[in-house]
C-alpha cells in the first residue's frame, strides 16, 4: 500500500468513528456541596461540552445540572437557560439557593436578568435562545411525550447553542431508539443516523427496530462517549452505601366487574381504548370510594394520582384535607398548590401524572394511591419515583385501584415495567466499565485490528481489510473478481470501523466502497471482468422519511463507471415473493394491502449479478467448446432473468455464527458463482473476492480449477472459510485442463 493510499484511507477510517468530538472546557473550583461522584460527573460534562446525565431519581441531577450551568456561565461570561417541567423550576430555585447558587425563575426574556435562568418548557418560545451560551433540559425524557413538531422545534432552537446538557432518569423507558432524541438534541448524531448505524429493521414495514447483533458493543461505546448512565454511585466506582432505597410495596385493589361493557355480551377485559375508557367511567365511583378510604384512614402525607377530570373532582371532594391541581388552573395557581404540598403545608394532593409526575422531590411522603391506571409506563414510573427515590427513609406504599375490566392496562404496565427494568439494567451493565473509565479519566480499550493469512493448495485467504489487502496486489494481476458486498448498513458483521456495513449513511458507505472500487480497477487485468451481487434496498418511513426503494444497484453501477469501468451486463435473479413475504411481513407484499390500498403494494425485490469490464484488450481469450457450452446451455445463461437458481444451494454456514451474531448470514448461491466463473474465467485464472465470507467464491474457484485469493474482516467467517477451502476438490476442470492448470502455478 503506497503512502498516499495509506494516508487517505486511514484518515477516512478514523473519520468513521462515531464518537463526537468534545467541545468543552476544564471547570474551575467545583461546588463543595457536591458528593464525590457528582463532582466527577460535572467535571466530565463540562469537559465534554455537550453531554447527557442519565442518573436515577434522587442522585442529585438538580445539583449537578445547576453546577454545570454555573461553570458554563463563568467560563463563557454568558447566560445559561434551564428548561424544566412545571413547578420543578421553583423547587430548583429553592434547593440551589441553599448552596449559594442563584437561579432566577422567569417566564419571558424581559424578566431574565442574571447568569442562570430557569423556565418551563411551555415558556421557551418567549426567550431569545440565541443569546444563551448554554442550555439544560431537566427531565429531558418529556420530549418523548411532546408531539413531534414541538420536539423538533426544541432541537432546532438550540442547534447552535455551544453548551448543552440533557438530564433524565428515564432516557429510554421502553425503547433504546428513544435515545435518538437525546443524541439529536446534543448534536451528537441525528436519530436517523443512529438508526442506520446501530439498528436494524427486523423484517418488513410492520416489524420493529432492534440493535444490530454485532453493533451492540459499538453502540454502548458510542453512548459512553457522550452520556453517563448511573443507578447507584457504585456503578462508577464510588461509595454507594448511602444510596440504598427502602422497600417499595405495591397493593392491588381490584373492583370485580360483572356487567358487560357496551358492545359485549359477557363481562370481560377491555381491549380497545374506547372499552378502557368505558370501563373507567363505569367503575369511577367505586374506585374513588376505595382511594379516598385509603387516604382518610390515616393522617400521613399522601398523593392521589388520577387520569380523568371527573375522578379528580370526586376525589378532592371525598378527601376533606386534599388540594386539587388541574390542567385548567393557571401556572401560578398550580405552583402555589404544589409548593404548599412540597413544604408540608397541605397533607394530600390530588393531581395527574402529566401535571406533577416529573421532577418533584417528595421524600416527605411515603403513601400514594393510583385511583386509575393508563398505558404510559413512563408516567407511572416517574409518578412513583416522586416519593420512592434516594433520600426516602420509609417504606413507600403504592396502592393500585382498578376494575377487573381494566386488566389489559395493568398487564400492559407490568409488561412495560419488566421491559424497562431489563433495558435499564442492560444500559448500566454495558456502560458501567466504559463510563467508569471515561469519568475517571482512563482510556477505553478499543478492539485491535490484527492481520492474518491462511494458505492452501491453490488458495490464499487474508484476515484483514479488503481495501488494505487489495492495495498490496500488483497492477493487472487478477483475472476475475466475483463477490457480494455489504448492502450499505442493512447488515452488520463486525464492530470494526473498517467494516463497510458499519456506516451511518448511504453516502458514508459509498465513500468507503469507492476505495475498493479504485483498487479493483488497478488490479484487474485489461479487458477482464468483475461481477458483484446486489439488490435494491427497502426504505422505511421512520429512517428514510418514505416507504419505497433505494436504488442501491444503480448507485453501485454509477460508482464503477465513474471509476473507469464499462457496464458490461447484468442478470436479474428471480426470488419467490411468497417466501419474502413470509420472512419479512413487508407491508407491500401482504395480500391485505391489495384489498386496503393497492397503491402501497409492490413486487418482490430480486437479486442482480452486475458485471463490469475494465477497458483494454483481453490478452488471454476466454474460450469454450461446443461440447462444454452447447446452445441450450448458452440460451439459459444468456437469459436476462435466471429463474432456475437454487436459493438453498449454499455452503454450510451455521458454525460461523457468533453468540451475539446477526441472524443474517446469506452466502451467495453456488449456482450463481458457478455460472459466472464458467462464463468469464479460464481454468488456472486467479480469482479475487474482497468479501470472502465463509468462502463460497473460493470454494467454487477451486472446484472449477481456478486459483483463489480472498480477504475477510470477520474472524469467525475467516476460520470457516479456511475449513471450506481446505475441503474443496478440484474436479472435472482440473482433469480437463491439467496442462493449463499446472502452467498457472496454482
Amino acid at each position: 500500500m503506497t503512502t498516499e493510499i495509506v494516508g487517505d484511507y486511514e484518515a477516512f477510517i478514523r473519520s468513521k468513528a462515531a464518537a463526537d468530538v468534545p467541545t468543552g472546557f476544564a471547570p474551575s473550583q467545583l461546588g463543595a456541596h457536591l458528593f464525590d461522584f457528582q463532582a466527577a460527573i460535572v467535571d466530565w460534562a463540562c469537559k465534554r461540552g455537550r453531554a447527557a446525565i442519565f442518573a436515577d431519581t434522587g442522585l442529585g441531577k438538580t445539583a449537578m445540572q445547576a453546577e454545570w450551568a454555573r461553570q458554563v456561565a463563568a467560563h463563557t461570561g454568558g447566560r445559561v437557560l434551564i428548561l424544566a417541567p412545571l413547578c420543578v423550576a421553583q423547587q430548583t430555585v429553592e434547593e440551589e439557593s441553599r448552596f449559594g447558587t442563584a437561579i432566577k425563575y422567569c417566564r419571558k426574556e424581559s424578566q431574565a436578568d442574571g447568569d442562570l435562568i430557569i423556565t418551563n418548557y411551555e415558556m421557551v418560545e418567549h426567550f431569545d435562545v440565541q443569546d444563551y451560551a448554554g442550555v439544560v433540559l431537566d427531565e429531558s425524557s418529556i420530549l418523548k411525550s411532546h408531539d413531534s413538531k414541538t420536539r423538533a422545534k426544541i432541537i432546532e432552537m438550540f442547534g447552535r447553542t455551544p453548551y448543552r446538557l440533557s438530564c433524565t432518569a428515564t432516557p429510554s423507558p421502553n425503547d433504546h431508539m428513544e435515545l435518538g432524541n437525546q443524541a439529536e438534541f446534543l448534536g451528537v448524531m441525528s436519530a436517523v443516523e443512529m438508526l442506520a448505524m446501530y439498528f436494524i429493521h427486523d423484517g418488513g414495514d410492520t416489524a420493529q427496530w432492534r440493535l444490530k447483533g454485532h453493533g451492540k458493543q459499538r453502540f454502548w461505546e458510542w453512548m459512553s462517549t457522550w452520556s453517563v448512565c448511573v443507578r447507584n454511585p457504585a456503578d462508577l466506582g464510588f461509595d454507594g452505601s448511602r444510596y440504598i432505597l427502602p422497600g417499595l410495596k405495591m397493593h392491588e385493589h381490584t373492583i370485580d366487574v360483572q356487567e358487560a361493557l357496551p358492545g359485549q355480551l359477557f363481562a370481560g377485559i377491555a381491549q380497545t381504548l374506547t372499552e378502557r375508557r368505558d370501563a373507567k367511567r363505569k367503575s369511577m365511583q367505586e374506585r374513588v370510594g376505595i382511594a379516598s378510604g385509603l387516604v382518610n384512614s390515616h393522617k400521613r402525607p399522601a398523593i392521589v394520582w388520577c387520569h380523568l377530570n371527573d375522578e379528580s373532582r370526586a376525589l378532592s371532594a371525598a378527601i376533606p384535607d386534599a388540594v386539587e391541581v388541574t390542567g385548567s388552573m393557571s401556572a401560578d395557581e398550580k405552583e402555589a398548590v404544589i409548593m404548599a404540598f412540597t413544604h408540608g403545608e397541605k397533607r394530600v394532593i390530588v393531581t395527574k401524572p402529566s401535571i406533577a409526575g416529573f421532577g418533584m422531590n417528595w421524600q416527605h411522603c411515603a403513601d400514594m394511591v393510583f385511583a386509575g391506571l393508563d398505558d404510559s409506563f413512563e408516567s407511572f414510573y416517574q409518578a412513583v419515583r416522586r416519593c420512592y427515590r434516594f433520600g426516602q427513609t420509609e417504606v413507600v406504599n403504592v396502592h393500585l385501584v382498578s376494575s377487573s375490566a381494566e386488566g389489559a392496562v395493568k398487564a400492559n404496565l407490568e409488561r412495560k415495567q419488566a421491559q424497562a427494568n431489563d433495558m435499564a439494567e442492560s444500559m448500566v451493565a454495558h456502560m458501567r466499565e466504559l463510563t467508569k473509565q471515561i469519568i475517571k479519566g482512563s482510556t477505553v480499550e478499543k478492539s485491535e485490528y490484527k492481520r492474518d493469512v491462511a494458505k492452501g493448495e491453490g488458495w490464499t485467504v487474508h484476515l484483514g481489510d479488503c481495501v488494505e489487502v487489495a492495495s498490496e496486489f500488483a497492477d493487472n494481476s487478477i483475472d476475475y473478481s466475483v463477490f457480494s458486498p455489504p448492502f450499505a448498513s442493512l447488515y452488520t458483521y463486525s464492530n470494526s470501523d473498517r467494516d463497510m456495513g458499519n456506516c451511518k449513511t448511504y453516502s458514508e458507505f459509498y465513500a468507503h466502497f469507492r476505495f475498493l472500487v479504485d483498487q479493483l480497477f488497478r488490479v484487474i487485468k485489461p479487458g477482464r471482468l468483475l461481477s458483484f451481487h446486489c439488490m435494491n434496498l427497502q426504505t422505511s418511513k421512520f429512517r428514510d422519511g418514505v416507504i419505497g426503494l433505494h436504488d442501491f444497484r444503480g448507485e453501485l453501477i454509477k460508482m464503477f463507471c465513474d471509476a473507469g469501468w464499462i457496464f458490461h451486463s447484468e442478470v436479474c435473479i428471480w426470488k419467490d415473493p411468497v417466501t419474502a413475504m413470509q420472512r419479512t411481513k413487508a407491508l407491500g407484499l401482504l395480500h391485505k394491502t391489495i384489498r386496503k390500498d393497492s397503491s402501497m403494494s409492490r413486487q418482490g425485490i430480486p437479486d442482480y449479478l452486475v458485471t463490469m469490464r475494465k477497458p483494454g484488450e483481453n490478452a488471454e481469450h476466454i474460450s469454450h467448446t461446443h461440447e462444454s457450452f452447447p446452445v441450450e446451455k448458452w440460451q439459459r445463461y444468456a437469459s436476462p432473468v435466471w429463474m432456475d437458481v437454487n436459493p438453498t444451494r449454499t455452503l454450510q454456514y451455521r458454525n460461523a455464527r457468533d453468540t451475539d451474531d446477526e441472524r443474517h448470514i446469506a452466502p451467495l448461491q453456488l449456482d450463481v458463482i458457478e455460472r459466472a466463473m464458467e462464463l468469464w474465467s479460464n481454468p488456472g485464472d486467479l480469482v479475487f473476492s474482497p468479501f470472502t465470507g465463509i468462502g463460497s467464491e473460493g470454494y467454487v474457484s477451486i472446484e472449477m480449477g481456478r486459483r483463489f485469493v480472498g480477504s475477510e474482516l470477520k474472524r469467525s467467517y475467516w476460520e470457516l472459510a479456511k475449513r471450506n477451502l481446505s475441503e474443496a476438490r478440484q474436479t472435472q476442470a482440473e482433469e480437463l485442463f491439467a496442462d493449463q492448470y499446472e502452467q498457472a502455478g496454482a
